[in-house]
């Protein structure tokens, strides 16, 4: 006589076919569940029971097309494969054991759900909850974030820079001991990490000229545009010699100071030491003044003309400031840069929209190559977490936009920074445009919502985790709402980010009001005031009392040729144009 049969256990629905690492699911009516009532969408959690594991897929698509009634199917559902919870209640990454063909499936119960996203240590931290069920605590792990960097892509408007704000607050909870450098190109986050961070501008800033390697200070002398290669080749020749000269003058060996020849330095223009600008000068003076050719001196007095004028821009000083006197201060500029000691400051938030234009790339450059090779040099011993907001600027997928030596620097962090403690944290809202190389370096993503059809191609591409179909609603995605893929997640796993606390919440420094007052008062004083702080922008005046004047101007006024202008004196308490002084102090009222 036959057993009898196995009662068949209610199920959402049964596996139809397995192709690779998806499988279409068989959405079977029941009374419990019919057209009508079937609440399964894309982004939800299934669960496969199959023989040795449940199986967790991920809904990619649903359709009720091409249904065959016969097998009473309300819905045919694509799921992605992505891991296995085993009996004993473990769940891990991949699939050891693939389903078969008429396999029960269900929704995954919220008690599952805590198995996937339960910490596993400490290095877990909170960052959000799961879109599909907002009681699941959605976690990140941090060591495999940082130590295989991650990306925040997102369109202008999402919360890309608040969920910036909330995973670095939470590293810095999380790992006290971690240095965290912050580019931040629109002077948002100065006030969101409070007193843990160290907040650096042109006003501020030390980063002594001879600290950039040739690429980078011939750069600087030419605004950003090609070199002149006669006087480049001049440069290259003198500035060796200044540095030996310079390290004579250390040395004290002042009197009798023997003629240098370039190969007899043992430096090259790269070597990070110290030389003073007028012995610069003096040495490219001195080979003009052997010159008898006309056209050749012109070239040396081009030379010597450019670097004047850059000396003399009061917007540089955080480059010349001392430039004659000389000083090896490279300790301190490293030690202040990236926070060693951290003195309670782990974090350095370097504001980059004061800068003037053309020298940006250059200081970013520096900046970039000083953090890797530091990591290089010290062998890793005090980890830095190199974070660069607006990434697309200075790693360009297009070589010949933007300036080579920065992309170089932040692709040498993305490829090699990791063996030496140096992680790397990319935030755009153009991965199209971002060096595709780079990109694919970062293990974690969290892509916000993306309406641009090239930079949802890119981000396909970057993404190797069996869910990449999820990809695919991207642009639907809400204010906040993440898909995050890679090492750092559990899961591929669309969660939405937590609430930030409102004094750690980015605010430009620099909003402009785009409704003027009545009583602003832009008269014929205003204008004369604003064309004196213009030209005074680039000679070296004596500063007044109020160190702030210059920043609220900035936040006002919405002429972006003055934004640019940021960082020049402030006004004078009296004008120097013998203006009415009560009038001329319309230029400190806000002009609401």
């Amino acid at each position: 006589m036959l057993p009898p049969p196995v009662p068949q256990i209610a199920s959402l629905g049964r596996v139809v076919s397995v192709r690779g690492s998806q499988a279409r699911i068989g959405v079977m009516a029941s009374p419990e569940v019919t057209a009508t009532t079937l609440r399964a969408t894309v982004g939800q959690f299934f669960g496969i029971r199959g023989a040795k594991a449940t199986i967790v897929a991920i809904i990619t698509e649903m359709s009720r097309e091409n249904i065959d009634m016969r097998d009473n199917h309300v819905a045919i559902a694509s799921v992605d494969l992505l891991g296995e919870i085993s009996r004993e209640g473990r769940f891990q990454r991949g699939v050891t054991s693939y389903p078969t063909i008429g396999d029960a499936v269900d929704i995954l119960t919220a008690d599952e759900l805590r198995v996937i996203y339960t910490p596993t240590g400490r290095d877990q931290v909170n960052i959000g909850t799961l879109q599909q069920d907002q009681a699941i605590t959605a976690y990140v792990n941090i060591e495999e974030m940082l130590s295989k960097h991650f990306a925040v892509l997102g369109s202008t408007g999402v919360g890309k820079s608040t969920s910036v704000s909330l995973l670095l607050n939470e590293i810095l909870v999380a790992r006290p001991s971690l240095r965290v450098f912050l580019l931040d190109v629109h002077n948002e986050y100065g006030r969101c990490f409070g007193p843990r961070a160290l907040v650096l501008n042109p006003r501020n800033l030390k980063l002594p000229f001879w600290l950039f390697n040739f690429e980078e200070f011939v750069d600087v002398l030419f605004g950003g545009r090609p070199g002149v290669p006669e006087e480049m080749e001049v440069l290259s020749e003198v500035i060796p010699i200044a540095k030996a000269t310079y390290l004579q003058y250390a040395n004290s060996e002042r009197i009798g100071l023997k003629r240098i020849e370039t190969r007899a330095t043992g430096f090259t223009p790269d070597t990070p030491v110290p030389y003073r600008l007028v012995d610069l000068i003096s040495l490219i003076d001195e080979r003009m003044g052997k010159l008898e050719n006309r056209s050749s001196r012109i070239i040396y007095h081009k030379l010597i003309q450019r670097i004047e004028v850059v000396r003399n821009d009061a917007r540089y000083s955080f480059m010349f400031e001392n430039a004659n006197v000389g000083g090896d201060s490279m300790a301190e500029v490293v030690s202040h840069l990236f926070r060693l000691p951290a003195n309670g400051k782990p974090m350095t938030v370097m504001q980059l929209a004061g800068f003037p234009a053309d020298v940006v790339d250059s200081v970013v450059s520096v900046l970039c190559r000083m953090a890797f090779d530091f990591g290089l040099w010290s062998d890793g011993a005090s980890p830095l977490l190199f974070v660069c907001e607006e990434a697309h600027r200075y790693a360009s997928a297009d070589r010949s936009i933007g300036f080579g030596p920065t992309r170089k620097a932040v692709s040498r962090i993305a490829k090699e920074g990791r063996k030496y403690g140096v992680y790397l944290g990319l935030i755009t809202q153009r991965p199209a445009e971002l060096d595709a190389t780079i990109l694919s370096q970062c293990n974690t993503l969290f892509a916000m919502r993306l309406a641009n059809e090239r930079d949802q191609g890119i981000l396909r591409s970057a993404v190797s985790d069996a869910a990449a179909n999820l990809l695919s609603f991207v642009p639907s995605l809400g204010t906040r709402e993440v898909l995050a893929f890679g090492e750092g997640v559990a899961l591929p796993t669309r969660l939405r980010f937590k609430e930030v606390p409102q004094h750690q919440l980015p605010r430009s420094e620099a909003t402009i009001a785009t409704t003027p007052s009545s009583d602003s008062g832009h008269d014929a004083y205003f204008v004369s005031s604003v064309i004196e702080r213009w030209r005074g922008s680039t000679t070296h005046r004596e500063a007044p009392s109020d160190p702030h004047v210059s920043d609220r101007f900035a936040e006002r006024v919405g002429d972006h040729s003055l934004q640019r202008l940021v960082d020049s004196p402030p006004l004078q308490t009296i004008s120097p144009l013998g203006l009415d002084t009560e009038r001329y102090s319309l230029l400190k009222k806000p002009l609401r």
